[in-house]
């Protein structure tokens, strides 16, 4: 059988799929659906209709704060409840993150977040991806991002009061944060894109200055 390569524009689209019914399960800060649908097949016709639950969310943008003069990158630190499981801890270094509102611009968020999680003003931010963390089963979509920062005198503790946010900030040589990312510490989709955007991109950053 010959392979078949992917091309750019993919070869179904929303209206090859039926939404035969939804129902909202939960609704919180997050809300949980159950969908019922049928789709299009390769091989023509269509599916069965299948049942599927999906976790409802606001999109996400997420940016990785890197000093170029000082080569270290800016990773916060608390507590996540997706992760109270974990056998090493459910605290997590990540990028800064933040929900997007209906209508907002995520280059705005990302400025924003950065502001309140690390005391940081991005001076220059550049756009990496949009992706989906995870399309089987929640349809948020993540803008990331690296915003170029000067890293000198930030640290310390962070968040908004009313929100419960502790954040902790960490300011972290670039080799460092590579072996951290080696030894599983940085364990986040996020975080992983990021950084082997920038292992990838550092050189040409640096040659900038």
């Amino acid at each position: 059988m010959a392979e078949e390569s992917p091309q750019n524009s993919p070869q179904f689209g929303r209206d090859d799929v039926e939404r035969v019914e939804t129902q909202t399960l939960q609704q919180g800060f997050f809300r949980l659906e159950e969908r019922r649908l049928r789709h299009r097949l390769f091989k023509g016709g269509w599916s069965g209709v299948i049942t599927r639950e999906v976790h409802v969310r606001r999109d996400a943008v997420g940016v990785l704060l890197y000093d170029v003069e000082r080569d270290c990158v800016v990773l916060v630190e608390q507590v996540r409840a997706g992760a109270l499981d974990d056998a090493k801890s459910p605290w997590k270094l990540e990028p800064v993150a933040g929900l997007v509102e209906h209508g907002e611009d995520p280059a705005k968020v990302a400025r924003r977040e950065a502001i309140e999680e690390a005391g940081c003003d991005i001076q220059e931010l550049i756009e990496l991806h949009t992706y989906y963390p995870s399309p089987g089963a929640c349809d948020e979509q993540v803008t990331l991002f690296l915003g170029l920062v000067d890293s000198r005198g930030l640290g310390g503790v962070h968040g908004l009061e009313e929100e419960n946010e502790d954040i902790l900030v960490h300011v972290v040589p670039f080799a460092r944060a590579w072996e951290l990312l080696d030894a599983g510490r940085l364990d986040n989709a996020m975080c992983l894109i990021a950084f082997y955007w920038l292992a990838r991109e550092r050189a040409s950053l640096r040659a900038r200055r």
